[in-house]
């Protein structure tokens, strides 16, 4: 089922439409910054799944920038020095993606490992919220304990 009437099914892939695309971005700079990152020729080893995008941008350096963008949250990840977040090389790519431009593909080691390590995290947080004491008076105890060890 597609969120929006303006979302187009792409092989396994539903691509976000560019105006979502762009609602990720602060200002009109961002979003032009983002336009100009979104050109086939700056990425390569560029791919898409279910759950995420991914891609190689050639930045200013040698070294192209690894970009990858989990699709549920959104979650972004590059490896750009870029304060900004997103960062305008994953909402470029998101462009890519949003205007066909990014093939189905197998998830690259890296992506993987990324995803996994975001999943592992979600798991953790949510045994610790479902792991604490059901009873408000258990609850209440363990609190007043912890407030004497510190004091203490």
């Amino acid at each position: 089922m597609l969120n929006s009437a303006s979302e187009t099914y792409r092989g396994s892939t539903v691509a976000w439409s560019e105006e979502r695309v762009l609602a990720l971005v602060p200002d009109a700079a961002a979003a032009k910054a983002a336009r100009t990152q979104a050109a086939a020729t700056r990425w390569t080893g560029v791919g898409a799944t279910p759950d995420a995008v991914w891609g190689y941008c050639q930045g200013s350096g040698v070294t192209p920038y690894q970009v990858c963008v989990e699709l549920a949250e959104p979650a972004f990840r590059c490896s750009c020095p870029s304060r900004r977040f997103p960062c305008k090389h994953a909402v470029g790519l998101l462009l890519r993606w949003s205007a066909g431009g990014l093939p189905d593909a197998a998830l690259p080691d890296w992506v993987g490992t990324w995803l996994a390590e975001r999943a592992s995290r979600a798991e953790r947080a949510a045994a610790r919220t479902h792991n604490g004491p059901a009873d408000p008076v258990e609850a209440a105890k363990t609190a007043r304990k912890r407030q004497e060890r510190r004091a203490a």
